[in-house]
């Protein structure tokens, strides 16, 4: 699994998050290099080593892999980490490079906006596609003749919970591997591998970078032969991550554990505050202990993530709301340490009410936060 410099495979989240993948210290060189930028390497004689040209290979990428792999899947040495340009060119990777035609996967209908884009692609490619809601473990009556399940838990936008390990047993009994979305919960939230999963798949662009300024994307796989596919199709579409974007990625996973566990604490605080008002209806958030997911969330996540989504009457409404927070973006993204927040039907990809809401909660004070959200509540309602 890692050459990293100190096991970390026995330690707490924010001590492997402060050590994951760093390399043995080498006298008067920083703790983690600088990016390396090259498009080839020095290669005499017969081509063989790590590094042959940059579209395969990069030492950054290679650092940030196995930090990656630490967190996703501590102390199993039979799995590998690749990482790509984007969330999308991660989930990608997989489908297409374990479905050729005639082959049926099952995905969610309710997942991330871009997998209605990605099932027409694939059934253009003669790829049957069966889809059922995350909720309720919908896709277990769609298994039958499968070769692909594709879980997303919690969904995006809606925050429902499937039970991994209960849909993982009944895939692998028909023969069918299994990818978790992995990118709401985190490593530090959930660990798909340990509950059976062939691959754990994840845009890193959101809470694991965690600043908004990176895109980037990875696959952790156990199946040798699967993730052998998956590389492959890395090198024929070059869908490859800059190695400055991978570096700054490997930066920031030093304070994920810090970052994620303000973000969740501070997530509950608002859905609670959240709870009490009397506009807001379909109010989701999978650490509150009545919301429907939560005993199978309870079950399989250390974490419950810093997304909390809900509806406000209208479209109106839900404008104006957004209008008038403070500290506040509106963008659609979530995990980084400035909350954002946006309604969600502007895209048109998502089957939600016009006045629902995706907001991720930040770094900033908890009180604050809570008092923005309320006051602009307020304010929406003039």
């Amino acid at each position: 699994m890692s050459d990293s410099a100190t096991p970390v495979n026995g330690d707490g989240d924010g001590t492997r998050a402060v050590r994951a993948g760093l390399p043995e210290p080498v006298k008067h060189e920083p703790t983690l290099p600088g990016p390396v930028f090259a498009a080839h390497f020095h290669l005499p004689g017969e081509p063989t080593g790590p590094y042959t040209y940059g579209r395969d290979e990069n030492p950054t990428w290679t650092l940030l892999e196995r930090a990656i792999e630490e967190l996703e899947a501590p102390g199993q040495d039979d799995v590998e980490t690749l990482v790509f340009a984007s969330g999308m060119a991660a989930i990608s990777s997989v489908l297409f490079s374990q479905l050729s035609a005639g082959d049926t996967a099952v995905l969610p209908n309710d997942g991330y906006q871009a997998l209605p884009l990605v099932r027409a692609q694939l059934e253009a490619y003669g790829i049957e596609v069966r889809t059922a809601p995350t909720g309720g473990d919908a896709q277990l009556d769609l298994l039958d003749g499968a070769k692909l399940l594709w879980i997303e838990t919690p969904s995006n936008p809606g925050l429902d919970v499937c039970d991994i390990r209960r849909l993982v047993e009944a895939a692998h009994a028909r023969g069918a591997l299994v990818a978790v979305d992995n990118t709401l919960a985190t490593p530090l939230g959930q660990r798909p591998l340990e509950l059976g999963a062939d691959f754990s798949v994840a845009s890193g662009t959101k809470q694991l970078s965690g600043h908004g300024d990176v895109l980037l994307g990875y696959v952790v796989g156990r199946n040798a032969e699967a993730i052998t596919a998956v590389r492959r199709w890395r090198k024929i579409v070059g869908a490859i991550p800059g190695p400055m974007e991978a570096w700054l990625a490997h930066r920031s996973i030093a304070t994920l554990q810090l970052r994620v566990d303000r973000q969740c604490a501070t997530a509950l605080m608002v859905a609670q505050a959240l709870r009490e008002r009397p506009e807001v209806t379909g109010l989701r958030y999978p650490g509150l202990p009545d919301d429907p997911a939560h005993e199978i969330a309870a079950r399989q996540m250390r974490r419950y993530g810093c997304v909390v989504s809900f509806t406000l009457p209208t479209r109106t409404r839900a404008d104006r709301f957004l209008d008038a927070l403070r500290l506040v973006d509106d963008a659609t993204s979530f995990g980084g340490v400035r909350s954002t927040a946006e309604r969600r039907g502007r895209w048109g990809g998502d089957a939600v009410p016009e006045g629902f809401i995706r907001l991720s909660v930040g770094a900033e004070d908890p009180e604050d936060l809570v008092a923005d959200v309320l006051r602009a509540l307020e304010e929406s309602a003039r």
